[in-house]
């Protein structure tokens, strides 16, 4: 019964290949862009800053900046672009402007913060290995530094994250995934015609297939690397590009990231070891992956910038 059942399964799925094809591409597109489709209900959920058991509001002073920010990159409808309190220590983004639901930008609590006044960072708990953060002790003070931005390099952070969502960059982040399956759907098929494997033994089209899917797991990896790392810099390359100011913002807050990931390897100990490397880059790079685009290689760019508007 098992076995007439699965073949009349796989004769069910010769006839329907490409249907499955594309259904399974269109399912890995839209699972990559779910959270970018509905920011409210899901991206907003997970990164939203909570305190006193409500969500934080954003204050005032940070709306303005976030105004003065869409001003600047010259956003066509701003009205699609919404900001709210965001847990963590910099910002971060989903979204896509010309949907309904528009997009969100979550701002942390640590941008409210100044050199004069420290309340956004002191004002919350950090744990680390299970011990609060002392905000006086020599590691405490140094952290708080590293999270204190000025307005410049506030400006820059957010300018980035509305670039980065102003260039389609979700769509362009989650077309990898299914280009990957269909290519090497095809190039799978194409490698059997080759070699004669269409209708030859089943061992060795298994090899074949087994073969190519990890060819096509690879190309994907590497794809995906190369296309967040393409989307970063063009979203850096836009915001550095907007001003001076905002290139001297670039630079400061990746100065600031490097040195807070490099107090924070030291705080973490062993896991922070695994998550930073001493250059202060997140994570360091696997042996055929980058991953993430190096904060190095980020400030150096926006740095190159700034060179070139002050010549």
């Amino acid at each position: 019964m098992a076995v007439q059942f699965l073949r009349k399964a796989s004769v069910w799925l010769k006839k329907r290949k490409i249907t499955l094809l594309a259904v399974s591409c269109m399912g890995l597109f839209g699972a990559d862009l779910s959270y970018h489709v509905f920011p409210e209900q899901t991206f907003k959920l997970l990164h939203e800053c909570w305190s006193e058991g409500q969500p934080a509001e954003l204050s005032q002073k940070l709306r303005g900046v976030f105004q003065d920010v869409l001003q600047d990159t010259d956003v066509q409808s701003a009205a699609s672009y919404q900001a709210f309190a965001a847990s963590g220590f910099q910002p971060v983004s989903a979204g896509i402007p010309w949907l309904p639901a528009g997009t969100l930008v979550g701002i942390p609590p640590n941008f409210d913060s100044t050199a004069e006044d420290s309340k956004g960072i002191v004002n919350h708990v950090v744990v680390i290995n299970g011990k609060e953060v002392d905000w006086e002790s020599k590691e405490g003070i140094a952290l708080k530094e590293a999270l204190t931005f000025s307005l410049a390099a506030q400006k820059f952070a957010i300018a980035r994250d509305v670039v980065y969502l102003q260039n389609g960059s979700p769509i362009a982040s989650a077309v990898v995934a299914p280009a990957c399956l269909a290519g090497t759907f095809f190039c799978g098929k194409g490698i059997k015609l080759l070699l004669g494997l269409s209708s030859g033994h089943a061992i060795l089209r298994s090899l074949c297939n087994l073969l190519t899917a990890a060819g096509g797991l690879m190309c994907y990896y590497v794809s995906y690397d190369a296309v967040t790392y393409h989307l970063d810099c063009k979203a850096d390359r836009k915001a550095a590009t907007v001003s001076k100011e905002y290139a001297r913002g670039g630079v400061e807050f990746y100065d600031k990231i490097l040195s807070r990931n490099r107090i924070l390897r030291g705080l973490m100990g062993k896991q922070g070891m695994k998550m930073y490397a001493p250059s202060g880059n997140l994570f360091p790079r696997y042996w055929f992956r980058i991953k993430y685009t190096p904060y190095t290689y980020r400030r150096d760019l926006v740095v190159n910038i700034l060179q070139e508007l002050q010549a």
